[in-house]
């Protein structure tokens, strides 16, 4: 027997993030600025994150590189990473990603690798409430999704 099934996700495309509302606004400022703390001295491609959590704390990260790869961590990792470690519990409401460097063209948008998009998808299963993804573009553009398992649905332990 088959069973066909479909997967559909919306997301918003706004123009430019200073439309975003105002708690947003400052969650993007916080992602800018963890970006300038990034060490890529070999990709030159910097990455920050912001994770908003269920508690008001802003948990920031940048991406870390080390010349014997894989050993750095994305941004993304290193913010959710730290919120669990400091703050075990607390859910995520909101995460944050911006980047610059030649790796992302500015007319393509921004998304997470695979890993990232793994480790968001767990803490939003083991948080058991959804993570609202706001990701950055170069040129200011800005998609939105309402929850991580839009960008990986099936994702080790989300199969449904």
């Amino acid at each position: 027997m088959q069973e066909e099934k479909s997967f559909q996700f919306t997301y918003r495309l706004i123009h430019h993030w200073n439309a975003l509302e105002e708690a947003d606004q400052s969650l993007v400022k916080d992602a800018f600025a963890a970006m300038e703390n990034a060490y890529a001295p070999y990709s030159k491609f910097k990455v920050g994150a912001a994770a908003l959590l269920e508690n008001q704390e802003v948990i920031c990260g940048s991406n870390q590189e080390n010349i014997a790869y894989p050993s750095g961590l994305c941004a993304e990792r290193v913010a959710l990473n730290y919120a669990g470690a400091a703050f075990p519990g607390i859910a995520v409401r909101v995460l944050c990603i911006v980047a610059k460097g030649d790796l992302m063209p500015m007319d393509q948008l921004l998304s997470p690798c695979g890993g990232c998009r793994q480790v968001m998808l767990e803490s939003e299963n083991r948080q058991k409430s959804p993570i609202r993804i706001i990701m950055v573009n170069q040129d200011g553009s800005t998609m939105m999704l309402e929850k991580v398992q839009d960008l990986l649905p099936f994702g080790f332990g989300s199969f449904q």
